[in-house]
């Protein structure tokens, strides 16, 4: 069976390219790591493949705005060929500063239609850069990307994090189920003694689909979850599973949403 292709930006600040392609090959796919010139250069070469990762980082060094530059870079040479890929029933996702692209690009979430900003992604409520495991709970059918009942345990590390949404189009997400995850007290917040919350988010967000479900963006990072042992309670867990006589798992849960992407193509 032919692995399904995936397509990591990089360039002018994106850092997580490495973590990202490692993470869509071991959940079976052939992920290569492109610059943006580079695909802008080779007509097409965008639709050859299945997926397209925008990872995290600090494009442009986050000057006018996190996202925003890179952002315009997209919209002004690549904007048809993210079109005609989209009509072709592919998938994209942004994480974290990959979030912050599609948001200024407006293809998040797109209530009617790609291309308008609609919501924001701001600076943390403590204004400081936050890193550290939240929880986060599936909140949508929707999307090949996630199974409703999915939960995870993943880090955030970003300093405009702070999901902001207009009344009226938080309304419209939830109408048309486009809110991806949402933070919860769960079993890291809880082990770390924090709050759910890790930046002051509306409505505890923490991503957004589209309106088919294919472009999904999330600020927390799945990449950095991929093994058991990369949980910050992983010492303690691994007594458990010893003392119950339980094998230990490989799998950290960031694994499950480049798994699904993958599986919708078998």
């Amino acid at each position: 069976m032919t692995k399904p292709k995936v397509l990591v930006f990089s360039g002018y600040g994106l850092n997580s390219e490495e973590e990202t392609k490692y993470a869509f090959d071991w959940a079976g796919g052939s992920a290569d790591i492109i610059h943006i010139n580079d695909i802008i250069d080779k007509k097409n070469y965008l639709l050859d493949h299945q997926i397209l990762a925008f990872p995290g980082g600090f494009a442009y060094g986050d000057d006018t705005g996190s996202g925003n530059a890179y952002a315009l870079k997209v919209r002004n040479h690549l904007w048809n060929q993210i079109m005609k890929f989209l009509d072709k029933d592919h998938l994209i996702i942004g994480i974290c500063n990959g979030f912050q692209i599609l948001v200024n690009l407006g293809l998040l979430p797109a209530i009617s239609e790609y291309g308008e900003r609609e919501v924001g992604l701001m600076h943390n409520k403590q204004a400081r850069y936050v890193v550290r495991f939240v929880d986060l709970k599936v909140e949508t059918a929707k999307s090949p990307w996630l199974f409703k009942s999915d939960i995870f345990s993943i880090p955030v590390a970003n300093g405009e994090g702070r999901l902001s949404i207009p009344q009226k189009i938080l309304e419209k997400l939830k109408q048309q189920n486009m809110i991806a995850l949402r933070y919860f007290k769960g079993e890291m917040s809880n082990y770390l003694d924090l709050p759910a919350n890790p930046n002051g988010s509306d409505e505890d967000i923490a991503g957004l689909i589209d309106s088919s479900g294919k472009v999904f963006g999330l600020m927390p990072h799945p990449e950095r979850a991929m093994f058991f042992n990369q949980m910050p309670n992983w010492p303690l867990m691994k007594e458990k599973y010893k003392r119950q006589g339980k094998k230990l798992p490989n799998e950290g849960s960031g694994f499950k949403i480049f798994q699904n992407a993958i599986r919708y193509f078998s």
